[in-house]
């Protein structure tokens, strides 16, 4: 399974990035500043098992403060069995791989960040079994956290295009 850093990136309409992710980001981030929109990012990742086969999504979200928003997406595939809690800890893992990389940015265009998991604060859900290391391992990293039903990265726009 390779990098999300260095993965192909493309939009939702399926154009295809040849820049590096940062470079896209930043361009996108310029551009919106020039344009006075407030913007926040929420990367999140979702995967979704078929067969012997787990594809994961990960999304870069640019959410214009009142204004809708877009994605950057990465996809990638892997035919490693893996428990629920092993499959939600990667989603987690690929998330902050790619906000680790991005943070520079955020600081420097002084952007808001969070990390949304595609966990379920229910207990009556098996992907519940990765809450607490995975909002360890995301504050931890100092980064914001949310988890369902607040994390749309993860939940809805990753879900979407995975």
């Amino acid at each position: 399974m390779q990098s999300v850093i260095t993965s192909k990136w493309r939009k939702l309409d399926g154009t295809q990035f040849h820049a590096p992710i940062r470079d896209v980001v930043e361009k996108a981030l310029i551009h919106e500043r020039e344009l006075n929109n407030k913007i926040k990012v929420c990367i999140g990742t979702d995967s979704q098992v078929r067969g012997l086969e787990t594809e994961f999504a990960t999304v870069v979200l640019l959410l214009r403060k009142g204004k809708g928003g877009y994605m950057f997406i990465s996809s990638d595939k892997t035919h490693q069995r893996m428990t629920i809690k092993e499959r939600m800890l990667l989603e987690v893992s690929k998330s902050i791989e790619i906000a680790y990389h991005l943070c520079p940015l955020f600081d420097q265009y002084k952007t808001e960040l969070e990390v949304h998991a595609d966990i379920n604060t229910n207990p009556r859900f098996g992907s519940n079994t990765a809450l607490s290391e995975a909002m360890g391992y995301i504050l931890s990293m100092g980064f914001t956290f949310k988890a369902k039903p607040d994390a749309v990265a993860a939940s809805c726009c990753a879900n979407k295009v995975v």
